[in-house]
């Protein structure tokens, strides 16, 4: 059983920049492949970015490559994602998850943190 707390939400302005982190428990953490991704108001939940159990690889949606990062600490069992130069269009509730398969696809989910964009 894996259990997943976002924090770090919250209103940044356009441009500006905001790490949202994920705490997650259970000794297998590290077995997981781990994902962000984000729902806006009236709009279906998409990927954001993923990386894999040893933190090698990552993986980014078009919308935010070049301006998001990924990063894991397994020896703290956290996920970080790391946004700068924010856009109105990033607002969105954002969520982490442990081994993700699709938007709507994972075997655990975090319960989601907001992010306003806005001036």
């Amino acid at each position: 059983q894996v259990q997943l707390v976002e924090s770090g939400g919250g209103l940044v302005q356009p441009g500006g920049s905001r790490r949202l982190a994920c705490a997650a428990s259970g000794r297998t953490f590290r077995n997981y492949t781990m994902g962000w991704f984000r729902q806006a108001p009236g709009k279906e939940r998409e990927f954001v970015a993923r990386i894999t159990q040893s933190g090698g690889s990552t993986y980014y949606a078009d919308s935010v490559k070049g301006r998001f990062t990924i990063s894991r600490d397994s020896a703290k069992n956290m996920v970080y994602l790391q946004m700068n130069s924010l856009k109105p269009e990033d607002t969105a509730v954002y969520y982490c998850a442990a081994n993700p398969r699709g938007p709507y696809n994972s075997d655990y989910w975090g319960q989601g943190t907001q992010v306003t964009v806005s001036s």
